[in-house]
């Protein structure tokens, strides 16, 4: 991972905007839409973020330099190699965003990846999120225990659950969903035997099983790149200090509640 995603709070916040043309109005519409104000002088003490949208290379690159002598994170529009950040596509599902990223290097494939998740991403996925929000302290009073909470919440979020993202009117269903009687979850043992080394070649079931799972018992010869398609919360051990006999192969053991 070349960059670190982040969501900034720009709110209220100056973002210097240097250059006109068709470049920097994009530029200006997203970091408006965001609820920054937009300045084009560069001297201004308290701006959070700088963007350079200017067409001439050499006028790009001292505006870079000057910016970022005084500290502030720059986004150079089309010279990746300049920027200190770089502006994603966005799947924009008030108050749920999803963002994506290339890291610079081709925001054609990143627009094509939106454009294709766009039609997938339920258009009501934010409301179920402020239904949530708005049911966080009675989900507190019937879940105490944070563990038990967010398993809960994996649940009734999981395919075929409650609230399935993808189940039309799934906000519609957060009362109902709370009015359940509380049932402990009980812990499973599933192994996964992986077809190869390449996350890639991962079942739809196996990534979702990851990324439910509790604890993780992996072979030594299992990649850390495949591990990290699991929770990053999940506890990881080596599956030799199981006390069973391990299962011959590329193996995962992976340990979750249900």
């Amino acid at each position: 991972m070349n960059q670190l995603p982040i969501f900034v709070n720009l709110r209220g916040r100056k973002v210097i905007l240097l250059g006109t043309g068709e470049m920097a109005d994009a530029k200006r519409r997203l970091y408006e839409r965001a609820g920054a104000k937009v300045v084009d002088d560069e001297n201004i003490s308290d701006a959070a973020l700088a963007v350079v949208a200017l067409e001439d290379d050499a006028e790009a690159g001292a505006a870079v330099n000057r910016l970022k002598a005084r500290g502030l994170l720059v986004n150079a529009v089309d010279r990746s190699a300049l920027c200190d950040y770089t502006t994603p596509a966005i799947i924009d599902r008030d108050p749920v965003l999803i963002a994506i990223g290339t890291g610079g290097t081709s925001a054609g494939l990143a627009k094509a990846l939106r454009q294709r998740l766009e039609q997938l991403v339920p258009a009501n996925l934010g409301q179920l999120a402020r239904r949530l929000s708005a049911a966080r302290d009675r989900i507190k009073q019937i879940w105490p225990n944070g563990p038990d909470r967010r398993k809960a919440i994996d649940a009734a979020l999981d395919p075929a659950g409650p609230l399935d993202i993808f189940f039309d009117r799934a906000e519609s269903n957060v009362d109902r969903w709370l009015a359940m009687p509380f049932v402990e979850n009980k812990s499973e043992v599933v192994d996964m035997l992986l077809a190869s080394a390449d996350p890639d070649d991962l079942t739809i079931g196996q990534a979702r099983l990851l990324g439910q799972a509790d604890q993780i018992y992996a072979n030594d010869d299992v990649p850390s790149v495949l591990l990290d398609r699991a929770r990053a919360d999940a506890e990881r051990f080596s599956l030799s200090i199981w006390d069973e006999r391990p299962p011959v192969g590329l193996t995962l053991r992976i340990r979750m509640k249900i």
